[in-house]
């Protein structure tokens, strides 16, 4: 007992210290918990392989819980769409990928067989660690990060039929257990023969593997279609918080053990009653219970792919160690190069896309320790390459740090192109075309008037046309553009653009342009309300103020006052917050920080009494009539 108190200690700490500094350093937090994990074993020594691959197996579920989470994430309708790329570049992928270092494996000597399986191994990707980053980083949404999760998508596939195909290849030669206690072949064949017997498909022929393998992915489906729902009802009956993680948990391990009965991947398992259960009403409670879990096991399972790592092997041969991790890594980066020109990426997305999947995955450790039990790879050439793994999935985020450097030179397809050709003109001229500028745009147009629409989000004005509204693709604050447009003659500006800097630039060129323009503008929070006042806007909206007025009212109309009243209330509000900005506004530095403004302070306390006074004076003019 105490031995286990004192890993998880280590293990805890190592990840409260480390990953906060890599953090705040700007590396990411899978970096951070790889170099715990090198601290904390090959470095300090606190804790051994032993533990660290005992624990690995268990953190292992922290990938099965990402891949529920995702598939959670994706309804049936969303993985079709997406069929092209699951088979096309998924496919072309894993083949050209695995042929590519199949060859080189031959070239330095293995033979076919062994150098097959090398190739499947370093064929897949690292999911935790490619999905973490780009969820930390934004970046799953961009064309590149939905590439790169399509091919990790085919790859957690591809490990079913690599599993099948292994025991083809097996040796003829039985070697021997090492006296050590390291990785050999006979303890493996025991482990084995134990799991033999939790397996449902172990000495069936070939058709019944199928059938009842095909039997059991179609019982997760229908359990998760018609079996959820009441189970829920039953676990809400109890009222106690705590049930629903535990059915959560359950669901997502017993799935896994399911899976490993047929031989199938529990992740894959995993994975395919999330996007079963993606259309659920229950899909949020699961996403709440789940999530703590998967964050703290992929931790835990990075920590220890870096407590793993054999450093006396690569002290032994340093250089043919890296050498041989960099040529992996070099000749997938020229595959999904390729690929991703092929597929139309291009700029940031193609690098983000080659860059990301460059390294070898979590799956490796799987497949090599299999190729170990089947007698596929010799235990020297397993340890091998269990380190060149361990090395490319902790060279990974200095990748991810290169594309950031690559990035800044770098633009989107969107940004390089040519803005359109504006043959329209129109009385209102609307810049942005997000949420915001469509309900504007939308409120004007059906009332009969004509407007001039630009935005410079290709994407954006792709999607308009598609709903037969016409729009122009372009940067607004060009002067040739917002000419184009009809500056000159416009009777209204609506500046919705994201950015609050380009808004600014926006209305301060209009102003020049047209004193008399009547100008709306958009803002996110106060400071860039008196930026833009300053700028020349006439009519300034914050995107939340006139919501949250209403929802201010409803509170209001529920804890006793009448309808009218809170309206009054409301209105008085809404044109004393109008003055109070003006006044505001003349007293704003932007060169100082808010809270040392103490003449801003000052007025900002006097005006918020004469606020309470205002609509306290209301009411009571209101009871009085």
């Amino acid at each position: 007992m105490e031995s286990f108190l004192f890993q998880a200690s280590v293990f805890l700490a190592a990840a409260v210290v480390a990953v906060p500094i890599a953090a705040r350093l700007g590396l990411g937090s899978v970096l951070g918990y790889l170099m715990a994990g090198v601290i904390i074993g090959p470095i300090l020594g606190l804790v051994g392989s032993h533990e660290t691959q005992d624990l690995r197996h268990f953190a292992e579920f922290g990938v099965v819980m990402m891949l529920f989470l995702i598939g959670l994430e994706l309804d049936p309708r969303a993985l079709w769409a997406m069929r092209h790329k699951l088979i096309g570049l998924g496919g072309m992928q894993v083949g050209l990928t695995g042929a590519a270092v199949m060859v080189g494996a031959m070239m330095l000597g293995l033979p076919v067989n062994t150098a097959l399986a090398v190739g499947m191994i370093f064929a897949l990707s690292s999911t935790a660690i490619v999905l973490q980053t780009l969820s930390e980083k934004g970046l799953m949404q961009t064309s590149g990060g939905r590439s790169a999760f399509s091919v990790l998508l085919t790859q957690d596939i591809a490990v079913i039929p690599m599993l099948a195909l292994l025991p083809l290849l097996a040796m003829p030669s039985r070697p021997t257990i090492a006296p050590d206690g390291s990785l050999q072949r006979g303890g493996d064949e025991d482990a084995a023969h134990g799991e033999a017997a939790l397996s449902l498909v172990e000495g069936l022929p070939g058709w019944g593997v199928t059938l009842v393998t095909i039997g059991m992915v179609a019982a997760v489906i229908l359990a998760g279609i018609y079996l959820t729902r009441p189970l829920f009802r039953f676990i809400h009956a109890a009222r106690l918080r705590e049930m629903y993680t535990a059915f959560a948990l359950l669901i997502v391990i017993g799935i896994a053990f399911l899976m490993t009965l047929v031989g199938l991947s529990p992740a894959l398992g995993t994975f395919l009653a999330g996007v079963v259960l993606a259309n659920s009403e229950f899909r949020h409670e699961l996403e709440t219970d789940i999530e703590p879990f998967k964050g703290l096991l992929l931790g835990l399972f990075f920590i220890t792919v870096g407590a793993g790592i054999n450093f006396n092997v690569l002290f032994r041969e340093p250089v043919t160690i890296l050498g041989l991790t960099l040529g992996i890594m070099a000749i997938k980066a020229v595959v999904l190069f390729i690929l991703g020109r092929v597929f139309g990426l291009r700029g940031r997305a193609q690098w983000l896309f080659t860059l990301g999947l460059a390294q070898a995955g979590e799956f490796g450790f799987v497949l090599i320790s299999f190729s170990l039990q089947q007698h596929v790879l010799p235990l020297a050439l397993s340890e091998t390459l269990l380190l060149v793994v361990a090395m490319s999935m902790l060279i990974t985020p200095l990748f991810f740090i290169l594309f950031d450097v690559l990035s800044k030179r770098l633009g989107d397809k969107a940004e390089t192109q040519a803005p359109d050709e504006i043959d329209e003109e129109g009385p209102v001229i609307i810049a942005g075309i997000g949420r915001f500028g469509q309900i504007v745009n939308r409120l004007v147009r059906g009332a009969g008037f004509d407007t001039v629409v630009l935005d410079h989000d290709l994407k954006a004005i792709e999607l308009m046309r598609s709903f037969g509204i016409k729009g122009f693709f372009g940067d607004p604050t060009r002067p040739d553009l917002l000419k184009a447009a009809g500056i000159d003659t416009a009777r209204v500006l609506v500046v919705a653009v994201d950015n609050a800097d380009s808004a600014v630039k926006l209305v301060e060129l209009a102003r020049r342009a047209r004193p008399d323009l009547h100008i709306v503008a958009r803002a996110r929070e106060r400071h860039t309300v008196y930026r833009l006042y300053r700028a020349g806007a006439n009519d300034i909206v914050r995107e939340m103020f006139d919501s949250s007025l209403r929802a201010g009212r409803y509170v209001l109309e529920n804890v006793g006052l009448s309808e009218y009243e809170a309206a009054q209330a409301e209105q008085t509000f809404y044109q004393h917050d109008r003055y109070t900005v003006q006044e505001l506004a003349q007293l704003w530095d932007p060169d100082k920080p808010t809270a040392q403004n103490a003449e801003y302070v000052q007025r900002a306390k006097e005006l918020e009494a004469e606020l309470q006074t205002a609509i306290l004076s209301q009411l009571e003019r209101n009871t009085a009539a």
